[in-house]
Parts: structure tokens; C-alpha cells; sequence
């Protein structure tokens, strides 16, 4: 079996991305974050290695309060690799708060795709030691060119994710109005 300089290139690429200082994430937990989001549904592996090079971990300690990323991270997508995670978002005028506790959960999905289109403002709340991986919109556009199917289907299954939590939202919505009506005899 050979491997050619491209292949080298993304798996130097994926080690390097799972250390930070003192702290050392496994590439298991990485991917098994990324399998769990189910972004890289129906990628094949070299895809999901190129994939996963795009991204950057930041790691947060107990208790710390993150105003907003940085400027550069703005319109970064956030997958929790491990630990625990508030997301308490402003959409408008809208509040959002996410709980991110399962590794593949994700956050800040209409800045990756909408940026600057709605004003948001988010407020990220470390329940327990965790790590995330960030992906800039502007690194998943790189691709375009070279692997523009893995574009289509990180994108694809994106917005599959978004269409199932509203799905679910609108089943809950369902549920509690017939609670609360006690509509169909199931209360």
C-alpha cells in the first residue's frame, strides 16, 4: 500500500490538530465527535481525514465565561469533543440556549452559515472541563476547488441536522399544546 504526499500532508495535519500546551486529545475522541455530529455522513475516509484537518480545538476550563470567540472564529461551527457546554445565544431578538453535553453536539450553526446576515451574540457558559473543535466557514470554503464533494456533503448533512431539530421542536410544540388543551384523549 502506498501513501502518496497528500495523505501524509492530512494525517500530519489531524496529529497536530490534537495537541494543545499540556493537553493531548485523542484522535478517537476527535472522530468519534465528528461521527456523532454526523457531518461526515457518507464521506469516505481520506474525505473525513481531509475534513478534520480543517479544524482548530480550544479548550475551556470550569466556570469560564467566553463573551464571544474572537473575531477570527466568528463564523466558526463548534462540535464539543468532550466535556460540557452552555451556548446561551442571542438571534435577534431571540434567546437561544444550547446544552452541549454529548460529544458531536453542535453549536453556532447559523453564524457558520448565515455570518453576518443576523445579528447574534453568544454567551458560552463551561459546566465541565471541555474541549471543542471550530471550523471557520471560511476553511470549509477552501475546498471548494479541490473537494468540492466534501463541501456538498458536509453542507448536505448540515442542514439535514437543522431540519431534524426543528422536527423534533415541532413534535415537542405538538406535544405540550395537547398537554395543555388535552387534545386526543392522551391526558
Amino acid at each position: 500500500m502506498e501513501i502518496n504526499q497528500t495523505d501524509m500532508q492530512y494525517s500530519h495535519a489531524l496529529a497536530a490538530m490534537r495537541t494543545m500546551d499540556y493537553l493531548m486529545i485523542p484522535d478517537e475522541l476527535i472522530l468519534r465527535a465528528l461521527h456523532n455530529s454526523r457531518l461526515v455522513e457518507n464521506l469516505r475516509d481520506f474525505e473525513v481525514n481531509v475534513f478534520a484537518s480543517l479544524f482548530t480545538i480550544q479548550y475551556f476550563e470550569v466556570g469560564e465565561l467566553v463573551a464571544e470567540l474572537d473575531d477570527s472564529l466568528k463564523d466558526a461551527l463548534m462540535i464539543l469533543v468532550e466535556g460540557d457546554v452552555e451556548v446561551n445565544a442571542m438571534v435577534g431578538n431571540e434567546s437561544v440556549l444550547l446544552h452541549l453535553k454529548a460529544p458531536g453536539d453542535l453549536a453556532r450553526i447559523i453564524s457558520f452559515i448565515g455570518g453576518n446576515i443576523v445579528d447574534i451574540s453568544a454567551r458560552i457558559t463551561v459546566l465541565r472541563k471541555s474541549a471543542v473543535l471550530l471550523l471557520q466557514r471560511s476553511r470549509l470554503e477552501s475546498l471548494l476547488h479541490t473537494h468540492p464533494s466534501i463541501v456538498y456533503c458536509v453542507m448536505r448533512n448540515l442542514i439535514q441536522h437543522v431540519h431534524g431539530v426543528a422536527r423534533r421542536k415541532n413534535a415537542e410544540n405538538i406535544e405540550l399544546t395537547n398537554y395543555v388543551y388535552r387534545i386526543n384523549g392522551r391526558y
